[in-house]
């Protein structure tokens, strides 16, 4: 029941202790590396609900990233305003993936489960990432995660198999409606919209 009440304070942190208290951290994160191993989960009801478990196994690290859209230069030479290409570009991934990414490059012998936000500020975003040893014996064992121990969950948040991956593909919209997202919204497009291949045998057209 406790941890109810720790996701109705995050649910609106702007109107609960969270705002202040994060600020407070804000303050030390700033000062601390990129990519930090933590102790404990500073969302203990949200990394549950994620998966984690205090047990041997799982590694939780908190990540910053960089807030706010693709920063262009505008061009030296003339064009017209809509061919400046400098606003209203738009990331491939989501700022979340990126932490996931960059969170996996440090450390190479785990596997990310999934992730969620704690914090921001004016110039950048903190995750924290949880994280799975593949080969624990403790993870291996157990029923709930031993899936991400076999072989084709290797590498996963680099082939967008997480949860921020398989939204940025478009992949958290089913049934109706969804039948041209799969495998992903950009290239279930070209497989259903563009022209067909060529047969060997058949005519010109």
């Amino acid at each position: 029941m406790a941890y109810k009440y720790i996701a109705e304070e995050w649910a609106h942190p702007e109107k609960s202790f969270v705002e202040d208290l994060n600020r407070q951290r804000l303050v030390l994160w700033r000062k601390q590396p990129s990519t930090v191993r933590i102790e404990n989960p500073t969302r203990l009801d949200k990394a549950r609900g994620l998966g984690y478990k205090a047990k041997q196994g799982f590694v939780v690290a908190r990540t910053k990233v960089r807030r706010g859209g693709l920063r262009k230069l505008r061009p030296r030479s003339g064009r017209r305003p809509k061919r400046m290409g400098v606003n209203k570009f738009k990331a491939a991934k989501s700022i979340r993936l990126i932490a996931e990414e960059r969170t996996a490059k440090h450390f190479p012998n785990l596997e990310v489960l999934n992730s969620y936000w704690v914090g921001e500020d004016g110039r950048h975003k903190w995750f924290e990432v949880i994280m799975v040893d593949p080969k624990a014996p403790t993870i291996v064992t157990d029923k709930d995660v031993s899936w991400i121990c076999e072989p084709q969950h290797t590498s996963r948040v680099f082939r967008s198999m997480t949860s921020a991956g398989k939204n940025v593909r478009g992949l958290h919209h089913r049934g109706a409606g969804a039948e041209k997202v799969r495998p992903a919204h950009r290239r279930g497009a070209k497989k259903h919209n563009g022209v067909k291949r060529q047969r060997k045998g058949d005519g010109p057209y």
